[in-house]
């Protein structure tokens, strides 16, 4: 079965050459058959139920068996009832006359109506929408089946535009991380450590720089006509209707978002703050390769802070904190950090730890947790940073280079160990909670990871100009 007409796209985003772009068309089809399926038509019942409960109207009729539904029905296209179920009492079913026959599906309510996911206001709602699914799904089955198989996504303006505007950015600013192979006891070459030192910081990495993102798809409810993205078709039914990107605004069906590519472009209107934000996601929308959180609070810290004694591990008081974090979010980059705002660099240093805290996915992933923990735990002191170096390649490329950016910065803290008393033990004790935290909250585990936590921090504090 095929689409026998179809009509523009209207309101897309154009290509970075106007004069090579072609609008995607919407496919109608669907659209079409939505307006062609039945109408519901309600069978009120006579007489007033008393044993009707007050979340439904006059299409109640009672207790009915389904042979007295079917025939109440009388045969019409549409019709529908509900009526309690005889062979569950207390239980109620809505009877709909659907392709010559009468569909009987138990009837649920818990402050809105439902039969399966979807949940409606009234039950004259759910049965339009029911009587839209049914007729689409039986006669475009097979249309359906291959709605996807070619998609318009990748053709869309927008999304090559961002690609190029991506990959530019890449190209220009971003710093690979290095492939460190560190040489084994076993091994019959031996090398000094100054030389393997050397030899290790311009090997070449097999890291690529791609800021990959999956789409944040939640299930939404379009007014109004709406087409998927992905396949261009019409996305039918009256509610929850597909899945829209709460990042980037991508709306396409449920079935399609399984197969629309990780990468996501978030859009800044559509970032509500800046604290407890994905990390991925700020960066891509903010167009950087680090948040600028972590940028602007380090620049102010190596300006008037490094000197400040027990930097980092010295609290700031909360509602001056607190008061950066809102700055952040209101004003992003132009927020005013300043010693003329916040002369006390321990506000700072505190709201960059809280910015780090509050990360849903921590720097140091909880994907990779487990790998960091355990390579703590080796024994050995080349295989255990060959290990290290091996998890860092695991980490999101945002994650990476802002890690690799903090441990820069955490290394020339310790440089001014005599005035701020600050040693890379001491920053692994207060920042490795901060960077590292277990998948799952357990008190036991965590108490006993928090020396392994440190141990981490510590060695890629001591050993960045390697390791990064």
């Amino acid at each position: 079965m095929a689409a026998s007409s179809n009509s523009s796209l209207s309101g897309s985003s154009v290509s970075s050459d106007p004069e090579d772009y072609q609008p995607p068309i919407w496919k109608s089809y669907l659209y079409r058959l939505q307006q062609e399926a039945p109408r519901p038509k309600r069978m009120t019942c006579p007489q007033e139920m008393e044993t009707r409960p007050k979340y439904y109207g006059r299409e109640f009729h009672g207790m009915l068996s389904r042979e007295c539904a079917d025939e109440l029905l009388g045969g019409a296209e549409g019709a529908y009832l509900v009526r309690e179920s005889q062979r569950q009492p207390g239980t109620h079913t809505l009877a709909l006359r659907f392709g010559d026959q009468t569909l009987n599906y138990r009837l649920f309510y818990d402050g809105k109506h439902f039969v399966g996911e979807k949940r409606f206001e009234t039950v004259h709602d759910l049965v339009t929408d029911g009587l839209i699914t049914l007729y689409i799904e039986t006669k475009a089955a097979e249309y359906i089946a291959k709605m996807t198989t070619n998609p318009i996504y990748e053709h869309l303006g927008y999304t090559s535009l961002l690609k190029d505007k991506m990959g530019h950015r890449l190209s220009r600013g971003h710093t690979e991380p290095r492939r460190v192979t560190f040489q084994r006891e076993d091994s019959k070459i031996t090398t000094s450590p100054l030389v393997r030192h050397s030899t290790l910081k311009d090997c070449p990495s097999e890291k690529q720089s791609s800021y990959d993102k999956i789409h944040n798809f939640k299930v939404h409810t379009f007014r109004g006509p709406h087409w998927c993205e992905y396949c261009a078709n019409f996305m039918w039914g009256l509610i929850a209707q597909g899945v829209h990107c709460s990042d980037c605004g991508l709306n396409v069906h449920k079935q399609c978002s399984k197969l629309v590519p990780s990468d996501c472009q978030p859009d800044l209107r559509r970032i509500k703050k800046v604290f407890s934000c994905d990390l991925t996601t700020l960066v891509k929308a903010h167009n950087t390769t680090r948040p600028m959180v972590v940028d602007m609070c380090i620049k102010e810290i190596e300006l008037r802070g490094l000197q400040s004694e027990g930097l980092y591990r010295v609290s700031g008081f909360s509602e001056h904190i607190e008061d950066v974090r809102l700055a952040f979010d209101r004003d992003g980059e132009k927020a005013d950090i300043s010693a003329n705002v916040y002369n006390d660099i321990n506000i700072i240093a505190g709201a960059l730890k809280l910015y780090l805290r509050d990360l849903p996915i921590p720097v140091i992933t909880f994907h990779v947790y487990s790998r960091f923990i355990q390579a703590a735990k080796i024994p050995n002191p080349d295989t255990r940073l060959e290990a290290i170096h091996e998890g860092l390649l695991q980490l999101p490329p945002a994650h990476y280079e802002t890690l690799r950016y903090l441990m820069m910065h955490l290394k020339k803290v310790t440089m001014f160990e005599k005035d701020n008393f600050m040693n890379s033990e001491n920053l692994g004790i207060v920042f490795g909670p901060t960077l590292m935290q277990p998948p799952e909250q357990n008190a036991l585990a965590t108490l006993n990871d928090m020396r392994h936590q440190k141990l981490i921090i510590q060695l890629l504090i001591e050993n960045e100009d390697v390791l990064f």
